[in-house]
């Protein structure tokens, strides 16, 4: 037997009747000749890793733009964070450890650079013109298709391609979009709730940091029920998950945990996330993204492939999408800020 027969092969025995197991994939776009080493879904995680795509995410926002310190989480910290929870708690069930890897580490390939801003005001502009708006799970799945190795994209499995799409659904709040079943696979489910979990406590934690928020602001339902510190919170979440989802097709919390999860999130929404000293810089945000796609609008003939290949709204739309902070920020200034004169 192959390397990978045998790997399918463990995976018929040790994992849960509710894991997907990889000689079960619904297969990939276009048909390719299995590696002898390597199953389906570690390929695709291989695959993520080396995308150019996945590099820029050291260079996006998660929430804070341009922070002055090395310790702010950025768009790939966050990707990391949620890969190590997703795996900690698929291994944890019997679930297929390398598809829920896969897709906690694509699930953010389509973000905007600078963070959630940059994701509204280019939903607005593809509004604006025409289109049905952007959301960075759909936007990764385009990423993953079509933008990637120069137009001809990753060709990853269904399953996936799914995950990622899917793991944004029913964040608004979390004592009813935990209570039922979104992604097809128990693995998409985890990382749609590992990607809640990461984001609540590294927010807090960065928040603290930035003195944004006080120890002892923190609502005292969170602290009594998640626990004091980040680490007791991330872990309290993680365990309480697990313990109620072993030999169970869905995931669950205890409904105390789920409140002080949503607790959490309200506050973090409330002094955080709409906090005028995090919002200062998001009117210049906007001017600079808004800037870039009205040039590529008037200029199509300057966006570079494999961005110009489809509708010019939906090219100008992925390149801006794939910029880093900094790279927008240069291009901007290239093209709108004045240069001195040079005389020689």
């Amino acid at each position: 037997m192959l390397i990978r027969e045998q790997i399918e092969e463990r995976e018929k025995f040790f994992l849960s009747p509710f894991a997907t197991l990889s000689i079960n994939s619904k297969g990939r776009i276009f048909p390719e000749e299995e590696c002898t080493i390597r199953t389906c879904f570690q390929r695709d995680r291989d695959r993520i890793i080396h995308s150019k795509a996945f590099r820029r995410l050291k260079h996006k926002t998660q929430v804070f733009v341009a922070p002055e310190g090395d310790h702010y989480r950025t768009r790939l910290t966050h990707t990391l964070e949620v890969s190590q929870i997703a795996r900690t708690i698929s291994r944890a069930l019997s679930l297929n450890e390398d598809l829920t890897e896969a897709i906690a580490l694509g699930h953010d390939l389509g973000h905007t650079p600078f963070g959630h801003m940059g994701e509204k005001v280019l939903d607005d502009l593809a509004k604006a013109y025409g289109l049905k708006g952007f959301s960075h799970a759909e936007q990764s799945l385009r990423v993953i298709d079509k933008i990637e190795r120069d137009g001809k994209g990753l060709n990853l499995t269904y399953e996936v391609r799914e995950g990622i799409l899917q793991h944004t659904k029913g964040q608004v709040d979390l004592r009813f979009c935990y209570a039922k079943r979104i992604s097809e696979t128990l693995e998409g489910e985890v990382v749609r709730i590992s990607d809640v979990i990461a984001y609540l406590n590294h927010d807090l934690d960065d928040a603290l940091r930035a003195k944004i928020i006080k120890e002892d602001e923190i609502p005292y339902k969170v602290i009594s029920i998640l626990g004091k510190t980040h680490r007791e919170r991330i872990n309290t979440m993680v365990q309480n998950l697990v313990y109620n989802s072993i030999n169970s097709p869905v995931l669950k919390f205890d409904p105390i945990i789920l409140d002080a999860m949503e607790e959490l999130r309200r506050f973090l929404y409330e002094v955080l996330y709409i906090n005028q000293q995090v919002k200062s810089e998001n009117q210049r945000v906007e001017l600079l993204l808004t800037g870039l796609f009205e040039y590529f609008y008037k200029n199509p003939s300057k966006i570079p492939s494999p961005f110009s290949k489809e509708d010019k709204v939906v090219g100008i739309i992925d390149y801006i999408a794939g910029m880093t902070d900094r790279y927008a920020i240069e291009l901007f200034e290239e093209i709108h800020i004045p240069k001195p004169w040079r005389f020689f």
